[in-house]
């Protein structure tokens, strides 16, 4: 199948590792023009040549923590610039810590406000100019199953991703006029370099092994298994491409079964 992605143009955020990185490689491989972006300038340009290697696309890294308030409008500046447009936005962060609800102050709580909530807000208020140029233009917020069925110890990504999946629905339907579709991918656990910190941090706590928790939680899905970046990224590529170009205020539960839930 042709997702008619070549020569479109992308900015996957928080891509020089797991699930954004095995987007951009998504986008990449179908030919695609993709900026990638981390905090880290060396992992960051390492990953950017990696995926030059593998795919031969134009890809570029643009190094920055979106959590920055400056940052999030030079990102999409330097993509336009670089690319001569915008077409595809992936507003993808690292999740904040772990942790019950007392442990965390209300500095803890802002910090992961501007992570996980408004470093979509101000990718997606800077990139629509440009997305309003675009003929293929589409938005993936990724977030977490988190939002429908709240994960232990996990109270600030449960609390906050979900104001990220309403932002998303209310955008879709707001923009919908001007061509933008907008849509949210709900992953499950998936072998991530940040799962594995979660696993450690469960470990440490339940005097256990990262492996031991890992196959515990791996139960909690039909399949028996955790995800990887690449079966994510299978269905971002998709939904970004304009072979989805009918999907749009969707909220997708990549999770192997692990959401129990109807709706």
């Amino acid at each position: 199948m042709d997702l008619k992605l070549k020569d479109l143009r992308a900015l996957v955020t928080g891509s020089s590792r797991g699930l954004g990185y095995a987007t951009a490689r998504g986008l990449a491989l179908e030919g695609a023009q993709v900026a990638i972006n981390g905090r880290e300038a060396n992992s960051l340009t390492a990953a950017a040549d990696n995926l030059i290697k593998e795919s031969g696309a134009k890809v570029i890294a643009l190094p920055g923590d979106v959590s920055d308030p400056d940052t999030p409008a030079k990102l999409i500046e330097q993509v336009a610039e670089a690319f001569g447009g915008l077409d595809i936005l992936v507003t993808n962060a690292g999740g904040p810590p772990a942790g019950a609800f007392e442990q965390f102050t209300e500095e803890q709580w802002t910090q992961a406000i501007e992570l996980s909530f408004l470093s979509h807000v101000r990718l997606i208020r800077a990139a629509l100019p440009h997305l309003r140029k675009s003929a293929s233009p589409s938005v993936l917020t990724v977030t977490s199953y988190s939002v429908k069925q709240p994960i232990p110890n996990l109270v600030l990504s449960n609390s906050i991703r979900a104001a990220t999946v309403g932002l998303t629905k209310t955008l879709a339907l707001e923009l919908g006029e001007d061509g933008i579709r907008f849509n949210s991918i709900l992953p499950a656990w998936t072998e991530t370099e940040r799962v594995y910190e979660l696993m450690k941090h469960r470990a440490e706590s339940n005097q256990s092994s990262v492996e031991e928790e890992i196959a515990k939680q791996s139960q909690s899905s039909p399949l028996g298994r955790m995800g990887t970046p690449e079966e994510f990224a299978n269905a971002a590529v998709f939904l970004c491409s304009p072979s989805a170009s009918y999907i749009t205020g969707v909220m997708l539960t990549v999770d192997g079964g692990m959401y129990k839930g109807t709706l």
